[in-house]
């Protein structure tokens, strides 16, 4: 038997591009951000009967918020990224340097994140079982990890 819950991270207002796209996601455009995180357990915490508590999520916030909020999200590859560095250092943006800034891509990164650190902090009770990176009311991508 498998029990699981989901905690919905809303409000992270980004930029990014995807400078490898031949179209329109080349370009600087932003979105607010959220993220659905989907929380497995074989066995429920025994004083509270919860898969995860939620009250214990301040940290993965606290990160979305670094990561996400007021960023401007690019590719690690991205061949503008020392005139974007530039930019920084002017104060004009916060740059989060990602290995891959599509919603497919921060999914991933985000499962990864919140996978391990679900693990840790659960002694292996609990692990992530999909996220949901959205980027408004229309697109989102979904990271499941094969088990």
């Amino acid at each position: 038997m498998t029990y699981r819950s989901s905690k919905n991270f809303i409000g992270f207002p980004c930029a990014h591009r995807k400078w490898s796209h031949s179209g329109h996601c080349a370009w600087v455009h932003g979105y607010s951000r959220s993220f659905l995180v989907w929380f497995e357990a074989q066995t429920q915490e025994k004083k509270t009967g919860f898969v995860m508590d939620f009250g214990k999520l301040d940290h993965i916030k606290t990160w979305l918020e670094h990561m996400f909020d007021h960023t401007l999200l690019l590719d690690q590859n991205d061949p503008l990224l020392p005139e974007f560095k530039d930019l920084e250092r002017k104060g004009a943006c916060k740059i989060t340097v990602l290995p891959d800034v599509s919603m497919e891509g921060t999914a991933k990164y985000v499962f990864e994140y919140v996978n391990e650190w679900t693990k840790k902090i659960t002694n292996q009770r609990v692990w992530v079982h999909s996220v949901e990176c959205r980027e408004n009311e229309k697109n989102s991508a979904i990271y499941i990890q094969n088990k």
